[in-house]
């Protein structure tokens, strides 16, 4: 079979995927890079993400790495215009564009992609790449079911390649040093964790000017649905995805994710043990499909010891900004407060509160940790110090072929997380988490579409 033949006839069906291309070894699965041969990356999906944040970290940080970006897949005839106006204009000279990733796989010759796509279709774009014979740096959220979910990450352990999810607190200097002192021991248990993401935005993932311009005939609308359910066109779909489920979760998937992380990443543990939420459209009724506000309480502890664990307690808000961010974990001897990058004795348990009960006072000692603050509510809106560390670290390891700093078990992880808020808050139910069938569970029943 030639190329062509093998990317129209191979599929995931048996992986639960449908209308999903493969690409598999023909196409240079085994092509590894030497030391000093020029890394070829392709873009698939020239987005606003990639633009104002992605592509200037790639920009700002791939000078030592010999790499070029060498295409750009997007399925709307305007962005692949875009793009050769952006690359002409920064970075001296047009790179060819593809009209889907079909073709840019076939005659790219590509090492790695940077994917920055819908958030529905990252997992499968994943896939793709991974069978395709490219290293990945994949956008979050990494899946929003857990087929996809499953599928990704059986796709990434086959085929060994190298990915980055784009969970960049985890290149961040503050983060790595929390994550070395609440493993150290020294903070003591966690007994609760508070995590909150506010804007006022009534332009946050609305593309109004832009969606008036879109036409069918632009657009190739069969791919972008991927395995989503056939439905007739829609341009505020199409480019304001986030608002509307299935083909995003909205603020579990695009928010609550980077944070949750967090808390897999310090305590090792795979997924909350079970999720409440519930939330609505308080404010912005302008016909989106996905919450403004939503509160997640989630149950985190061993598995195999319900005797042990702590609460975590989410909230986000679009309609009014008070507060701002806010991750902070508490023990009984004070907090750590990432938005300040503080260790405090705030909370502990003073000699006045453990006197009476015979108990010795237990206060944690300030101090500052290392490196800058955490991520404010615009990290996703442009270049930031977090995001370059994170396209750093992943260049780094095409070259090294060492783990990135968030593997493709990190996605994994997260994708849980926000599937299980996103499951409790639209069925109202308590949800949980089968680790046999690795299924999300609302009601007793698997969580679907």
């Amino acid at each position: 079979m030639n190329r062509r033949e093998i990317l129209r006839t191979t599929s995931l069906g048996s992986l639960g995927l449908l209308a999903t291309r493969t690409f598999p070894t023909a196409l240079g699965q085994t092509r590894a890079p030497g030391a000093n041969e020029r890394i070829r990356i392709g873009i698939v999906g020239f987005s606003d993400r990639l633009v104002s944040s992605l592509l200037p970290a790639f920009k700002a940080v791939s000078g030592p790495f010999n790499c070029e970006i060498v295409g750009v897949s997007d399925i709307w005839s305007r962005r692949r215009e875009d793009s050769e106006k952006w690359f002409t204009k920064n970075m001296g000279k047009a790179v060819p564009t593809y009209r889907n990733n079909e073709e840019m796989y076939e005659k790219a010759d590509l090492d790695a992609v940077i994917i920055s796509t819908a958030d529905f279709q990252h997992a499968l774009h994943c896939i793709e790449a991974v069978k395709a014979g490219c290293d990945v740096y994949c956008e979050k959220p990494f899946a929003e079911t857990m087929a996809d979910n499953r599928a990704a990450l059986k796709a990434v352990k086959e085929t060994g390649k190298i990915v980055q999810i784009g969970s960049q607190r985890r290149s961040g200097e503050t983060y790595k040093a929390a994550h070395d002192y609440l493993r150290s021991g020294k903070f003591g248990p966690i007994v609760a964790a508070e995590m909150s993401w506010n804007v006022n935005q009534p332009g946050r993932w609305r593309r109004p000017d832009l969606v008036a311009k879109v036409r069918e005939q632009d657009v190739d609308w069969k791919r972008f649905l991927m395995n989503r359910p056939e439905a007739a066109f829609d341009a505020r779909k199409f480019l304001e995805y986030r608002l509307f489920w299935p083909y995003s979760s909205g603020i579990p998937g695009q928010w609550m994710c980077h944070q949750i992380d967090t808390i897999h990443w310090f305590t090792g543990l795979p997924h909350p043990r079970s999720v409440a939420a519930n939330g609505g459209i308080y404010q912005w009724k302008d016909g989106r499909s996905n919450f403004d506000t939503l509160t997640a309480v989630f149950d985190y502890g061993p598995l195999d010891d319900p005797s042990q664990g702590f609460q975590v307690t989410y909230t986000s808000r679009n309609s009014n900004s008070a507060g701002g961010t806010k991750e902070i974990y508490y023990s009984n001897g004070g907090e750590l407060n990432l938005d300040t990058g503080k260790v405090s004795n705030n909370g502990g348990l003073t000699k006045e509160m453990a006197s009476p009960m015979k108990m010795e006072p237990n206060l944690l000692a300030d101090f500052k940790l290392e490196g800058q603050g955490g991520a404010s509510t615009a990290a996703n809106m442009g270049s930031d110090p977090l995001t370059n560390a994170h396209m750093l670290n992943w260049l780094e390891c095409l070259r090294s072929r060492k783990e990135t700093n968030a593997p493709v078990e990190a996605g994994y992880q997260h994708s849980i997380a926000t599937i299980m808020a996103n499951a409790a808050a639209r069925t109202g139910e308590r949800v949980t988490f089968d680790e046999k069938t690795q299924e999300v569970m609302a009601g007793g029943k698997v969580f679907h579409l």
